[in-house]
């Protein structure tokens, strides 16, 4: 094996995390009730305005962290890196210019990085959701951080 990788299991369970801007939020919310059956078997969190409306719109325990422009795309960046939020359902608008942006960006790139499944729009939800691996466990590698880290201190 390859000890440049390491592999983690994203469980049968998924944490899932729900996000949407502004002008985003009724499209999530309507996707989450119509996939309700499927997302009430799993753990959901999002940032605070989105799920609050999820919850109060559709009955499904979402646990609100803070409001993205005021932090909450980073604590779901960080959970990520906690191996805490498997899965991340963001409805971004790419017609609407958002302040928080770089948060944005960087939630992204924590996910590429520990390639964690990302959908930035209903249809690729919908692809993510319906997969046959919703209903089993995952396994995915990715990069060995303490030997890269160990190799990169041991350079400079």
């Amino acid at each position: 094996m390859d000890d440049n990788y390491i592999t983690l299991t994203i469980g049968k369970q998924k944490n899932i995390a729900l996000i949407a801007h502004d002008n985003k939020k009724a499209e999530l919310i309507d996707w989450c009730e119509t996939n309700k059956e499927i997302l009430k078997n799993h753990f959901l969190c999002g940032t605070g305005t989105t799920a609050r409306m999820i919850t109060d719109h559709t009955g499904l325990p979402v646990r609100g962290y803070n409001s993205g422009p005021l932090g909450g795309d980073q604590q779901i960046g960080a959970k990520i890196v906690e191996g805490k939020v498997d899965f991340v359902i963001f409805f971004s608008d790419p017609l609407t210019a958002q302040p928080h942006d770089p948060d944005v960006k960087a939630l992204l790139r924590i996910a590429q990085v520990y390639d964690i499944p990302i959908a930035n729009n209903r249809a690729s939800a919908d692809f993510m959701i319906q997969s046959a691996y919703m209903n089993q466990e995952y396994e995915h590698e990715i990069i060995n951080f303490r030997k890269n880290i160990k190799e990169r201190s041991e350079t400079l």
